[in-house]
């Protein structure tokens, strides 16, 4: 009932930022720069990016790992919804030129002291990083989410949260993907859409 609470939570609030998103003008400005320049679709949308934020927010999460930064979009939404919960997070990209650009937007929007970007492959780079995660969303290549959730899972704590992106547009990428996080042990999962991309929201239970 807890974590249903939290989604209803972080849905009705995502709603109610649809008319103002609350933000300072030159980070609402900023992002709306990265989303206009995103060539390639990288980014997620501006909804999914409020839902990021009000759930980490109403979920207290302190410890996040996001596996695919892109421009840093999603980061800065994440970011925003840290600074009310005191925590980090460490975002990982492959292409240096956009873990570049993502490094640079995220000082932009004055979140440095919140965010940190990690260049390079994110298989090889997360067992480098210390502790378990309170959260984790994946928005990266879509045939390694399985390979992605099965080296992340057991490292996060229970309670926690493992989120990724594109599962209704891109579902027939990532069917083993989908079939493990409806039947895995630990999991309880639903399916959210602020978009029509589709975000899993997977809980783990111990």
């Amino acid at each position: 009932m807890r974590i249903l609470a939290l989604f209803l939570t972080a849905s009705v609030a995502v709603t109610s930022l649809d008319a103002a998103a609350n933000l300072p003008p030159a980070i609402e400005k900023l992002l709306t720069a990265i989303r206009a320049a995103d060539q390639g679709h990288l980014a997620v949308s501006e909804e999914d990016g409020r839902f990021l934020r009000v759930l980490i927010a109403s979920t207290g999460a302190k410890r996040v790992l996001e596996i695919g930064a892109a421009s840093g979009y999603s980061a800065i939404w994440m970011g925003l919804g840290l600074r009310h919960t005191g925590g980090r997070l460490t975002t990982i990209e492959f292409d240096p030129a956009r873990a570049r650009e993502a490094t640079e937007n995220i000082r932009r929007a004055g979140l440095q002291d919140i965010v940190t970007v990690i260049p390079g492959d994110a298989f090889k780079e997360i067992p480098s990083i210390q502790g378990a995660f309170d959260l984790v969303f994946l928005d990266a290549w879509k045939p390694d989410y399985k390979k992605f959730f099965d080296l992340v899972f057991p490292r996060i704590n229970p309670g926690g949260l493992f989120l990724a992106h594109n599962v209704i547009n891109k579902k027939t990428e990532m069917g083993d993907f989908l079939q493990l996080i409806h039947t895995h042990p630990q999991a309880l999962t639903t399916t959210v859409s602020p978009r029509h991309e589709g975000i899993s929201i997977t809980y783990k239970t111990r």
